[in-house]
């Protein structure tokens, strides 16, 4: 990652910059016919398999470790699991009437919800939507699934009229100990509406279509899909909706902002450090559409000494910066989805003709690449960044880092 310090650049490095990406082809979309690159490269599968997200399970021992018995007493298996909806009745000088339920879901009178009763509600209710997970304090992503579940405020509304709820609080299973509750938290209207267009949150039950993997947060998992992974708590098991206002997750606890969707950010993925003089050097990564969506991604490939040199902010912006390829959609969705899933059937897909409305899909994940030609013996640095649909380029506009890590990153090597 590059680090923010004051700089050592000079006119000459920039120059020189300059002269050298003049020279390199990093073709946008509508220059594939004079690229060399002309076959696409190796890249990311737009569905992770369940096994291969990277996993940051918290508890002790972490849930999904548990088995037999104990995996059942915690109400981790597709036959135990249940969800209480409850009222809380918290009031304070500033809060002064609770919330109030029509009814509440309780594991103690039987009406708690399971499993089926939450796939009936899918039967008229159900959304599939394809969203990346990253975590706001991991520079990496996760993995990114086609999830299915039932919206949050379809099971809301099993609990008739609502009084005096302005937020809904949830948490997972947590070895039944307040030391390891680890919850979130939405307001009222982020439960209940959406802009046209965008995912509900929602309840899932399924990952790229088969039930959601103990490790993955099965068998239920709240997913929120503007929102960095924090806010998609898995083995869900209690939602509370409270008249309390302020926010209570467990990461506004620890200096970061409850609040902060997802950004727009892109990725490098990891390269040889050492190439031969000569040859064509294809860079890859991921690109993230955040809130702001993704108009392109851009590199820049800057010749330096044995010893990098540091580089001010405003050259950083300056570039020169030119345009990298990003993945197209595929042209046949059947060998990308789960069998006997279309894309007709996927948020964010046209009904009628089954492809995306827009591309990158907002809140998901595709690949990009940049072909690096005529390379001279010596080091370069290679650096990638995201535009998003307002014209802001990476980490802006949202730099602070408790909103979310989006530095640039940097993929260095040398050729021989």
């Amino acid at each position: 990652m590059e680090p923010s310090h004051p700089s050592l650049s000079t006119r000459r490095d920039v120059l020189r910059a300059a002269a050298l990406a003049a020279s390199i082809s990093m073709p946008g979309r509508s220059e594939a016919a004079e690229t060399v690159a002309e076959a696409q490269p190796a890249l990311h599968s737009l569905l992770t398999p369940a096994e291969a997200f990277y996993d940051v399970s918290r508890g002790k021992p972490k849930p999904h470790s548990l088995t037999g018995e104990s995996l059942i007493r915690a109400g981790l298996t597709p036959e135990t699991w249940r969800l209480e909806v409850v009222e809380d009745d918290f009031t304070d000088a500033v809060v002064t009437e609770p919330a109030q339920l029509g009814r509440q879901l309780l594991r103690a009178d039987g009406t708690a919800l399971d499993l089926p009763m939450l796939m009936d509600l899918g039967r008229n209710h159900a959304v599939r939507y394809l969203k990346a997970m990253q975590c706001l304090n991991i520079a990496e992503p996760l993995g990114q699934g086609l999830w299915e579940g039932v919206p949050l405020r379809e099971v809301l509304r099993l609990c008739g009229p609502l009084h005096n709820v302005r937020r809904i609080y949830y948490w997972g299973f947590h070895n039944e100990d307040p030391k390891q509750l680890f919850q979130s938290s939405l307001s009222y209207s982020e439960a209940m509406e959406t802009l046209p267009g965008d995912p509900p949150v929602f309840l899932a039950y399924r990952l790229n279509g088969a039930p959601i993997p103990l490790e993955r947060g099965g068998p239920v998992r709240m997913v929120v899909p503007w929102a960095f992974g924090f806010k998609s708590i898995k083995w869900l098991q209690r939602i509370s909706l409270t008249n309390d206002f302020r926010a209570n997750d467990t990461y506004a606890n620890r200096n970061n902002d409850p609040d902060a969707p997802l950004k727009t950010a892109a990725y490098i993925d990891p390269g040889k450090g050492r190439v031969e003089a000569g040859a064509n050097v294809v860079v890859t990564g991921r690109v993230i559409s955040g809130l702001s969506g993704v108009a392109r991604v851009e590199g820049w490939l800057r010749r330096v000494g044995a010893e990098s040199d540091e580089i001010d902010e405003a050259t950083l912006q300056r570039g020169p910066w030119k345009p990298c390829r990003l993945e197209e959609p595929p042209a046949d969705w059947a060998s990308v989805l789960p069998t006997g899933v279309s894309s007709q059937q996927v948020l964010g897909f046209d009904p009628a003709t089954g492809r995306p409305s827009v591309w990158p899909l907002r809140y998901s994940m595709i690949s990009w690449w940049a072909e690096l030609r005529g390379l001279k013996p010596g080091h370069y640095e290679f650096r990638a960044r995201a535009v998003d649909l307002n014209g802001f380029a990476q980490p802006e506009p949202r730099p602070l880092l408790k909103a979310g890590k989006n530095a640039l990153e940097v993929h260095r090597f040398e050729v021989v």
